[in-house]
């Protein structure tokens, strides 16, 4: 069969022929989208802490296809080494969701990573409750956009949203952000709009970028933040860096409560389940993502080509 094969660590995935799957007790999908996300690129590299690092394999954590039986299903974690990026995959049974029939193929393997992580981060770690303010620090990207949108439909009554780029900023108060705060250089002046924001009230900070901005925001909340009121800091992605310098003060002085979500901090059981609500609910509450699908044959030359804006969906056998 044909597939997105990763021969090595930091190696782009090369469009070849890999033996298909045997026959096992998975279900058998043949797939018909699977998304590029920072997730599939980091695991194709070997960096991600939840890679194998075994090689060879198929890339590619999750997408849509159909069961031997015709049903159509989002599906995530094919059993290695195969992965999405094929003509065919397994899964566990239990790893394969039924999609709702006005959700089409592309839309449903953007969405999926990009929502389900600020869906969790909302639902599991943070526990966002309607009323509350919520700030996304790293909101200009597919992940960002998703998450001003989907604190909005949880009843978020503010949205902060921070970003480096001003006309995506713009673009991202057109999906429901109250405040925008562009990440420009000055330190000094960066960490007085955030502590401003902070002394007006903030509840939940989901972080994309960590780095320079979150420590920015960690120093900010512990100053600004009402005496004893918690704010709930989910870590979700590391756009701008892995690691940060954070004073021992911050945590001493302040109510703030800093986490992490992802694979290992959240069950599967519980990413799927978070999923599953997202997909049901994406049409209905008119969830926006744009996307960019490429034939699965030129998975060489689009595997890097992205502007952080849209999801690239490789398209197999559709």
């Amino acid at each position: 069969m044909k597939a997105a094969i990763v021969r090595g660590p930091g190696q782009t995935p090369v469009y070849a022929d890999f033996p298909p799957p045997p026959a096992s007790g998975d279900s058998r999908i043949a797939v018909t989208a699977a998304a590029v996300s920072p997730l599939v690129r980091a695991r194709a590299s070997g960096t991600h802490y939840s890679s194998s690092g075994q090689f060879p394999f198929v890339a590619g954590v999750d997408g849509v296809g159909r069961l031997e039986d015709g049903r159509r299903v989002y599906f995530i974690l094919p059993t290695a080494p195969y992965g999405s990026m094929a003509e065919t995959t397994v899964v566990p049974a239990a790893q394969c969701l039924v999609l709702p029939d006005d959700l089409d193929d592309v839309t449903a393997a953007a969405i999926a990573n990009p929502g389900m992580s600020s869906w969790a981060a909302f639902t599991e770690r943070a526990k966002l409750k309607a009323g509350e303010t919520v700030l996304i620090n790293g909101a200009t990207g597919a992940s960002g956009r998703l998450a001003v949108q989907i604190a909005r439909h949880f009843g978020a009554t503010k949205v902060i949203a921070t970003g480096r780029n001003r006309d995506a900023l713009h673009e991202v108060a057109g999906l429901g952000a109250d405040v925008t705060i562009p990440l420009i250089e000055d330190a000094a002046a960066l960490e007085d709009q955030f502590k401003a924001q902070f002394a007006a009230g903030i509840d939940v900070v989901i972080d994309y970028l960590w780095g320079a901005s979150a420590e920015r925001l960690l120093i900010a909340g512990a100053k600004a933040g009402p005496e004893a009121r918690p704010i709930r800091f989910v870590q979700v992605g590391a756009a701008s860096g892995q690691d940060i310098t954070l004073p021992g003060a911050v945590l001493r002085s302040s109510a703030i409560e800093l986490m992490g979500s992802g694979i290992g901090s959240v069950p599967l059981a519980r990413l799927f389940s978070a999923i599953a609500g997202l997909m049901k609910t994406a049409i209905p509450a008119g969830f926006q993502i744009a996307t960019r699908p490429v034939p699965l044959s030129d998975v060489e030359r689009a595997w890097s080509d992205d502007d952080g804006t849209r999801r690239t969906v490789f398209t197999i056998g559709a």
